[in-house]
Order: C-alpha cells, then structure tokens, then sequence
C-alpha cells in the first residue's frame, strides 16, 4: 500500500511546520492556500522532500485539497491522508492506516481518531449523520477520556484526519468544491456509502488537533455561516423531500445552528451568519461567501 500524506497550509506558521513534523518518513505534498504569512517559504526551507504546490488563490478546504489529491495520485497513490495543518499526527498513523485498508478492503474512507491537543481527550472517535433530519450527531466521545479501541464503521469521516482510497476518487469523485469550506466530510462520506464503500473508524490512527485555525478560531462567524448554507445543500442533494418537508427540514438545520450561536462569543454576528447561510442555501448560492 502507497500512502501520501497531503497537508493543506492557510496560514498555518508554526503549525504547519509541526504538522509536517509529524509525518515524518511518509510521502507528503503541502498546498500552499494562498497564504500570506510567510510559512509557505519556511516549508521550502524546512521540508525540501515535501513537494510545495503554491495554489495562488484561495480555493477553500475542498478545493485546496483536491489539488493535492490530484497531485498524490499522480505519486501512485493507493491510499491520500487528508491532514489539517493545525493537526499532528501521532507515531505509527501510517501503520495502523495500512492495517486498516488490510482488513477492511471494503473501505473507501479510512477516519483517525482525533483526540484535542492535550492528547487525552476526544474530538472526534466517530459519528453519525442523519440526512433526513439534516442532522450531524455529536461526535462519539466528544470530550471524553479516549475508551474508543475498536475498528468499526461510521456514518461520517472528520475532515481533520481521514484517508481516501484510490478506488474511491476513481468512483465517486473528490471532494465537492462548491461547498468550499466545511461539511465536505460529510458530503463525501455520504457518496461513498452510496457507492458501497464503508467508512472505517481506525483507532490507533491517532492525531491532535486545534481546531477552526484556518477559519479565524472560535471568534470566528465563518464556520456558522458554511455549517448553515452546507448542510442544507447536502441533505436536500442526498436525501429529497417534498416542498413541505423541505421547508421544515430547513427549519430544523437552520434552528439548530441558532441554538449553537446563542452560545458564540459573538451571538448577534453567529446568528446573522446562521440567517444567511439559511437564505443562500435556498437560493442555491455556492462557492466561496461574498461579501454581499
């Protein structure tokens, strides 16, 4: 098996460089987001095996990512892992990757654990999704103590850490680059299991990870307003409902997201972005937000 690490860098300054640290005797490609801090320069300097992509313009989490999967698979790449630049990835990932693929060869998606970066407590060790709902589930073990040691499978992979087989972006496509920033994980689970591929859980495929650092941090409005529109354009993509059940569907996605910006450090600015992405998401509006 041929693994080749793909490492999306938004001004990523130190982390980015301990991301790439930390993958250390794998193959890597780094797309450089169109940063402007400089790191993409330190990455050249520190990493000289590391192939540097420079996009020139910010193609969002989708789009940066696809260019690297474009480019690992032209590596010979059997198998892409997908790593945050704000995400390190713990000793012996690419061995349990490769355990994994080796048990389970229906696979299309292999999800690692992500635990937070005091390395005990967990992220994300799984979750579900329910597109009739257009509901996201807490993530299993969502700041728990890590018990998750079994392999299984998952509705849903984490965009933080995961790997994607060959076979699977030779069926079902890559990442979707119209949603541009968050829910592509879901969307692309989704597919997968829809073309009969599993989406694996592999618990010794163990990363840290910060977390929202490419979108502003928990400040930020950003993921509010992707979470909203995203979500609502992927389930009523994979799961069609009359126009009344729509409507309410949206309801609930929309209402949902409303709780969670009660709770922002920036409640009135989380709910404006809540309300727009609601209103573009209707209006079919895609692709990078505007700033109108």
């Amino acid at each position: 098996m041929k693994l080749v690490a793909v490492v999306l860098n938004w001004n990523g300054g130190e982390d980015v460089l301990r991301a790439l640290d930390s993958l250390a005797g794998t193959e890597t490609v780094c797309v450089d987001n169109d940063s402007t801090d400089g790191s993409d320069a330190r990455v050249e300097r520190r990493f000289p095996r590391v192939e540097l992509v420079r996009t020139g313009v910010n193609l969002g989490f989708a789009g940066g990512n696809n260019v690297g999967i474009r480019r690992a698979l032209a590596r010979g790449a059997d198998w892409i892992l997908l790593l945050n630049n704000d995400a390190v990835a713990e000793p012996r990932l690419a061995e349990a990757l490769e355990r994994a693929a080796a048990a389970r060869p229906d696979a299309g998606i292999l999800a690692c654990k992500v635990l937070f970066e005091d390395g005990a407590t967990v992220q994300y060790a799984g979750a579900s999704f329910n597109a009739a709902l257009g509901y996201s589930g807490r993530r299993t073990g969502y700041g728990q103590a890590d018990r998750y040691h079994d392999l299984r499978d998952v509705d849903r992979a984490d965009g933080a850490a995961m790997a994607l087989s060959s076979k699977l972006v030779e069926r079902v496509g890559m990442l979707d680059e119209e949603l541009h920033l968050y829910v592509e994980d879901v969307e692309l689970s989704l597919r997968a299991r829809a073309a009969g591929f599993a989406v694996v859980f592999v618990p010794d495929a163990v990363v840290r990870h910060k977390g929202s650092s490419s979108t502003g941090g928990s400040a930020s409005t950003t993921n509010m307003y992707y979470s909203t529109r995203n979500t609502i354009a992927v389930v009523e993509r994979h799961r069609p409902l009359p126009r009344g059940l729509r409507g309410a569907r949206r309801v609930v996605v929309t209402g949902t997201h409303l709780a969670q910006a009660v709770m922002h450090p920036r409640r009135a600015e989380a709910a404006s972005a809540v309300l727009r992405g609601w209103r573009d998401a209707r209006r079919g509006r895609l692709g990078q937000r505007s700033s109108r």
